[in-house]
């Protein structure tokens, strides 16, 4: 038997294929979540809260210069993390296509490439500055912990 897009099946609640905004975006400044909404389109989330015994992890284009900025503040998670800039470019897969600049405990790195960043737990990491988009840049960020959850992320 195959099931059609998580429609049927004892398993259908482990596809995630439709945004459920998280918990931690709902709760912020209305302002600011219109801001988000303005340069970036989340695509999808899932947590705990959606799929029990799941981490946590975001996906989203980012697609122009936010005009917040630093867009994120600087935070530190109990679990590692790992977040992830991708070139929208399949011929120049390495090339950003823009400039992000990220701090991980205080130290700045300017970055053009298509990056992972591992961030182990505890440590501080952000502000983030989106500087250049010249194309959309795919984001995510993987909190391996039931929930996303950071101090100073969304103010």
């Amino acid at each position: 038997m195959v099931y059609d897009n998580n429609t049927a099946g004892e398993k259908k609640q482990y596809f995630i294929q439709e945004l459920t905004e998280p918990a931690a975006f709902t709760g912020a400044d209305p302002a600011y979540q219109e801001m988000y909404r303005r340069f970036s389109q989340r695509i999808l989330w899932v947590d705990e809260d959606m799929v029990p015994g799941a981490f946590q992890m975001n996906t989203a284009w980012y697609y122009k210069v936010p005009e917040r900025d630093p867009i994120f503040f600087e935070h530190a998670h109990d679990a590692a993390e790992l977040i992830g800039f991708l070139s929208s470019d399949r011929t120049r897969p390495y090339d950003l296509g823009g400039e992000i600049e990220f701090a991980l405990d205080g130290e700045k790195h300017l970055l053009t490439r298509s990056t992972l960043i591992f961030v182990p737990a505890g440590m501080p990491h952000n502000p983030m500055r989106i500087l250049r988009v010249d194309r959309p840049i795919f984001h995510f960020s993987v909190v391996m912990s039931g929930r996303y959850e950071g101090s100073g992320t969304y103010k």
